[in-house]
């Protein structure tokens, strides 16, 4: 059945299935889940789960990536395959690189995937991560919702605030879409956006492009915050496909903003999409540059890119991906990485960028380490643009940051 035409549970029915194949495991998240308000279900096998499906509607599956005789990547195709409509937790003793995979395999078959748990781990983060559950939230998927959103004008930009680590001040932001049904509230980007490639990123990426830019400038003009802000740039997600159309460029060209101190826009895209044509995306970016709009390479390190190649495209910063930076303080592996990246990002002459900053500890390692910008939830999580403009005028009269 699909999600839209199931009844949302209240918060008292709310269920939470709990996939893995370690009974002892399954015991004690059985009991946390218990306390957070769920009413917990066990399963070790794939098609009990489907089976339990026809009787209840979890908002929640908390899922190990390995299943015995099956495996998670199994478990979200049978998901995706039934317009499930909840959350997807993986939580694993894999390394964070695997799991971050398997995340993002749940994200492009249209699932809602919370940020995943690495074995072993605290059953407050469990509970923390539960809590981002919203109750008023019906995920809704597919591409005709987004096609409806597009037209009622339902999408919405959330900023968040990407730091200076020399100043420990906001240094620009990234411009993340979600989208407000208004009778099913807040939906996840992970819920509606449609599979690489689809028709409908053409019109999504000219609504961020139009309203990112039109944000920016209602920023810059805004009382107390104008003059500093003015020197900050917002950074837009673009596949790489969409860069290559002809208007594109003429598009972002018309609505940039007439402010004599505008830095210029940053478009990111992903460390795959950068190297699998190195020549076309060095004519684009060196285009692109030609109307200060300057390029990220995104998700930096889970790729499969040669460095050999990198040095070659005219981009602005390196980002590195998150599941190098969560636990780099205490994970010599990772640690190695970010120190090999910042180098080289720095070797050429690039912005190092670390995303997904949750901890001081890891904070305090990647300034250690030399890296110049950071993001996070460490410093604040996405927010409205209204939310974003007070933080900047409190936050900029009070530093440092966290």
């Amino acid at each position: 059945m699909h999600a839209e035409n199931q009844s949302k549970p209240t918060l008292a029915e709310r269920h939470a299935f709990i996939v893995d194949d370690e009974p002892q495991f399954r015991t004690l998240v059985f009991k946390a889940v218990a306390r957070a308000g769920f009413i917990p279900h066990e399963f070790s096998r794939v098609a009990d789960v489907e089976a339990a499906q026809t009787l209840f509607r979890p908002a929640v599956i908390i899922l190990d990536l390995s299943l015995g005789s099956s495996d998670a990547v199994e478990m979200m195709h049978s998901l995706a395959a039934s317009h499930f409509s909840g959350n997807v937790l993986l939580v694993s003793g894999h390394d964070m690189a695997t799991l971050d995979e398997a995340r993002k395999i749940g994200e492009r078959r249209g699932l809602a995937m919370l940020p995943f748990l690495h074995k072993p781990f605290r059953l407050e983060e469990l509970q923390e991560r539960l809590s981002e559950i919203d109750e008023s939230a019906c995920i809704v998927t597919g591409d005709r919702d987004l096609e409806v959103a597009l037209r009622n004008n339902w999408l919405e930009l959330w900023y968040q605030p990407k730091i200076n680590l020399s100043s420990m001040t906001v240094c620009g932001a990234e411009a993340l879409v979600r989208l407000r049904h208004p009778e099913r509230g807040l939906v996840q980007p992970s819920a509606f956006l449609p599979p690489v490639g689809d028709r409908l990123y053409r019109p999504l990426t000219d609504f961020v492009v139009r309203r990112s830019l039109a944000d920016w400038w209602s920023f810059a003009v805004w009382p107390s915050i104008g003059e500093e802000w003015a020197t900050k740039r917002v950074a837009i997600n673009v596949p790489a496909g969409i860069l290559q159309i002809p208007d594109f460029i003429d598009n972002v060209r018309r609505h940039l903003p007439a402010h004599s101190q505008f830095p210029g826009l940053i478009v990111e895209i992903t460390e795959d999409d950068a190297v699998s044509d190195p020549e076309l995306a060095h004519e684009i970016a060196v285009q692109l540059r030609l109307h200060n709009v300057h390029v990220s390479i995104d998700d930096f390190g889970v790729g499969y890119s040669s460095f050999g190649r990198l040095k070659e495209l005219p981009f602005t910063e390196l980002k590195l991906d998150r599941c190098f930076v969560d636990g780099c303080s205490t994970d010599v592996g990772k640690r190695s990485v970010c120190q090999t990246v910042v180098n080289l990002a720095h070797g050429f002459g690039l912005t190092a960028v670390a995303e997904g900053v949750e901890t001081a500890e890891d904070l305090q390692t990647l300034v250690s380490l030399g890296y110049d910008v950071a993001q996070g939830y460490f410093f604040a999580r996405p927010m409205k643009s209204q939310d974003f403009a007070t933080m900047l005028m409190s936050r900029e009269q009070a530093r440092p940051m966290h």
